[in-house]
């Protein structure tokens, strides 16, 4: 049996590898879980004693195959969980991320199962993000473009966006930005801000917002 913790540390791992790819710095994993640096490699001496993760002296960790399972089968408790709750408590896609976090250890197979189904089984949570299937096959987590890195003019679909900042999440939504929506690149400023036009008007996003949501090519 593994910890909350060490359950915590796999995701975060898992996570900032498919961001900035492995192996990941003991830094990265203290300033995304909020720890100090020796607890965390403290944390991955134990991770590599089951098996978990393999680390480079000097360099980070990385998961090792059974780590990435485990890791998978947490996000997929996750992001299945951000969609009940949004989707059959009305949870506000700004609130689910907490209270997923904290429900994610202690749902059993077949409560995960219950919620799948009861769903349809779905491909992504309220946020886009892809849900790991039953069989844990790893997903594409660098699915599409950052808004911030698209050209004036560009006609976009959302596709994800992140839900790490509840304020942010609750920003985006006032401002009609969520999956599914179409927005056209109106300005990149040179000093970061991302000018789109949605379908209730034009909205200025800081480059910090606009490089957090991910679109594809309007069809």
């Amino acid at each position: 049996m593994l910890s909350d913790v060490m359950e915590d540390y796999l995701k975060a791992i898992y996570v900032l590898q498919s961001e900035q790819g492995p192996p990941v710095s003991t830094s990265a994993i203290a300033e995304y879980l909020d720890k100090t640096s020796p607890s965390v490699t403290d944390m991955l001496g134990k991770l590599e004693e089951r098996g978990l993760v393999e680390r480079e002296p000097y360099r980070g960790a990385e998961l090792t195959a059974e780590g990435e399972a485990v890791a998978l089968e947490i996000v997929r408790h996750h992001r299945l969980l951000e969609a009940f709750l949004a989707e059959r408590l009305d949870y506000d896609w700004s609130e689910v991320h907490e209270e997923a976090d904290a429900l994610e250890h202690h749902i059993s197979e077949a409560f995960e199962r219950r919620v799948a189904e009861a769903l349809g089984d779905p491909a992504v949570d309220p946020h886009g993000d892809p849900i790991p299937s039953a069989d844990l096959e790893p997903v594409d987590e660098e699915s599409g473009a950052r808004l911030a890195d698209r050209e004036e003019g560009d006609r976009v679909v959302v596709a994800r966006v992140s839900d790490r900042d509840e304020d942010e999440l609750e920003y985006l939504a006032d401002a009609g930005i969520t999956p599914g929506t179409e927005i056209e690149v109106v300005d990149v400023a040179p000093f970061g801000m991302v000018t789109v036009a949605t379908p209730t008007g034009e909205q200025s996003l800081p480059a910090e917002i606009a490089r957090s949501i991910r679109v594809e090519d309007a069809s």
